[in-house]
């Protein structure tokens, strides 16, 4: 739980909510063919936007790098990549071999599952922390088949399991780069890899992680295309949004505690929202983190916001009314103008917006423009958002 909630946004904090199930299909990506591209052909692998990891591409091998896998990471860690089974010749002594495809994998968060599905490969994860977070139909069906096996917690995963299930590779992540677990995975051979899509500056650098995942599986080309599919669709919307004749006032999160989270006007959260051409209201903030605010100061600059996104994890507006009574002198509470994502949830509980959001910004999107700008996208479903109960 916590680690959704620090990967993610630090202004909502998650709780397990009531079995509802989803009731449509999500929108299918097209993408070409990786049989399209000349398997002779070398491809250096193109990053638009991520900074967190690179691929170096030659003609046996290759090399990837991962560069920023938590804040204010020194050290780069590099991985050599080969179908040759004799891979362990070609490496230095720094580089840690991996044969490729990958076999069997380990993940540790919900934002990669998605990755695996797009690939194709999700076959391939043979266990899991915390299996009832996790929204995917496709995925939920091997979890009770008994094709994945639940990991306990994430920050003290049941490395007996997993030493059992001997993965080629545990895909992780890290606050600090200590991690107990992982040591004791390392240890026993398994390579661990930490992924840092969370740690990116904007939606499409964290999207843009399905390569990471591409290169293990020697899917690169797939990758590629499947994200470039998602680019044009977030630009495509984003272009959309340009049209609208008001901005809308924007108003986000929620009290924990006695503290208000906001995302800062630079973090990805915020990017969403200038780029669904909203006013959001504290779009000039250049703070490290969210900004952390009190009520009063939050209230007297927001209490006539026309729309309210994302009120922490509550689900209706009873719930937040009983929270803090003072939520209802707010202009978007009075006018039911609020929106959350937390009610849209898979079978067990788990919030869809925490798995699927980060490699799908342009239903994130689109959403927003959804609601802000509704005559914009008139027979759109929103995919995440929805009215408050």
């Amino acid at each position: 739980m916590k680690h959704i909630l620090f990967i993610l946004i630090v202004i909502f904090i998650l709780s397990c909510k009531e079995d509802k199930g989803l009731s449509r299909e999500l929108p299918a990506i097209e993408y070409e063919s990786i049989n399209s591209f000349p398997e002779s052909d070398i491809h250096l692998q193109e990053l638009k936007h991520a900074e967190g990891f690179s691929i170096r591409d030659y003609e046996d091998y290759k090399i990837l790098n991962i560069i920023n896998p938590w804040p204010k990471a020194d050290k780069i860690v590099s991985f050599i990549l080969s179908e040759n089974e004799d891979i362990y010749t070609l490496k230095d002594n720094d580089l840690v071999s991996i044969q490729t495809p990958i076999q069997k994998i380990v993940v540790t968060s919900t934002t990669h599952i998605p990755a695996l599905e797009l690939l194709g490969v999700e076959q391939t994860l043979v266990g899991f922390p915390g299996a009832h977070y996790v929204s995917s139909e496709k995925t939920r069906t091997r979890i009770d088949n008994g094709e994945i096996r639940e990991l306990g917690k994430n920050e003290g995963i049941n490395t007996e399991v997993l030493l059992e299930l001997r993965p080629d590779v545990v895909v992780a992540f890290g606050v600090d780069g200590t991690n107990k677990s992982m040591e004791t995975i390392e240890k026993s051979g398994i390579t661990v890899i930490f992924n840092g899509d969370w740690v990116e500056k904007s939606p499409l650098a964290k999207a843009e992680w399905i390569k990471f995942f591409g290169v293990l599986y020697n899917k690169e080309k797939m990758a590629d295309s499947i994200f470039n599919q998602i680019e044009k669709d977030y630009l495509e919307a984003k272009t959309i949004a340009k049209k609208a004749t008001s901005k809308p006032t924007v108003l986000c999160g929620a009290m924990h505690k006695d503290v208000w989270y906001l995302p800062n006007g630079t973090s990805p959260e915020a990017q969403f929202l200038n780029d669904a051409n909203v006013n959001y209201l504290w779009s000039e903030t250049r703070e490290t983190g969210s900004i952390a605010l009190s009520f009063e100061a939050v209230f007297d600059k927001a209490r006539d916001a026309q729309l309210w996104l994302s009120p922490s994890y509550y689900p209706s507006y009873e719930a937040l009314e009983k929270s803090n009574s003072h939520y209802t002198q707010f202009g978007a509470f009075q006018n039911k103008n609020i929106f959350t994502f937390s009610n849209t949830t898979g079978k067990t509980g788990g919030v869809l917006y925490y798995e699927l959001g980060t490699a799908r910004p342009d239903l994130v999107l689109k959403d927003m423009i959804k609601i802000c700008h509704p005559e914009l996208l008139v027979d759109y479903e929103t995919t995440f958002f929805k009215p408050l109960n």
